[in-house]
């Protein structure tokens, strides 16, 4: 009879999902404005999100051109050219996700997943109630879904955080330089989140 190797261990992927909103974000005034969306954003956070295994990205705003634009780009790599140049590329972009608003992709996840997504914001800056990247890995093993919330510009509003379930610590470097780009801060995060211990 053939004997068959047992694996080590079972890698179970946590059901998470990210929303990188355009609005509502601050500006550097404070004031609530709807920001551009970045070509390099969309490219960098699907591909880090594929390789850690996150089920979606959804890109939120509610401005035509800019639907528009996130349309195109992503047509363009997963069904032009661009797909049989680039299939690795392909497979990230397809993980992206258009909405008008961020309770239309809670809608979308809710009704995937048969229970309503547990929201996590990130922020630079810190709160009293910020949970740990350790204790966020440790939760995100509990088989519910959940959604990590990137702001652009210069963050999200201060209503938006305070409308998720938690705020997820401030990444902090060994200087007090705090500006990192959103696509830098979500390959760390989800490298934290995710990846190999």
């Amino acid at each position: 009879m053939p004997q068959f190797a047992i694996p080590k261990f079972i890698l179970i992927m946590p059901n998470l999902y990210v929303a990188l909103i355009h609005y509502p974000v601050v500006n550097k005034n404070g004031e609530t404005i709807a920001s551009a969306l970045t070509n390099l954003d969309l490219h960098d956070i699907s591909r880090a999100a594929k390789t850690y295994g996150l089920k979606a990205f959804f890109v939120v705003t509610p401005l035509e051109d800019q639907k528009d634009l996130v349309e195109k780009i992503i047509s363009h790599w997963t069904t032009g050219i661009g797909a049989e140049y680039n299939p690795k590329r392909r497979s990230a972009l397809e993980l992206i996700r258009v909405y008008d608003s961020f309770p239309e992709a809670l809608d979308r996840i809710a009704a995937t997943e048969g229970s309503d997504p547990i929201t996590i914001a990130t922020c630079a800056r810190k709160y009293p109630a910020n949970i740990s990247h350790e204790k966020l890995r440790a939760l995100l093993n509990n088989g519910k879904p959940y959604v990590l919330v990137l702001g652009t510009a210069w963050g999200l509003t201060e209503e938006f955080i305070s409308r998720t379930d938690y705020v997820l610590e401030p990444i902090v470097g060994k200087t007090d330089y705090n500006h990192l780009s959103v696509r830098s801060a979500a390959a760390i995060i989800f490298d934290r989140l995710l990846g190999k211990e």
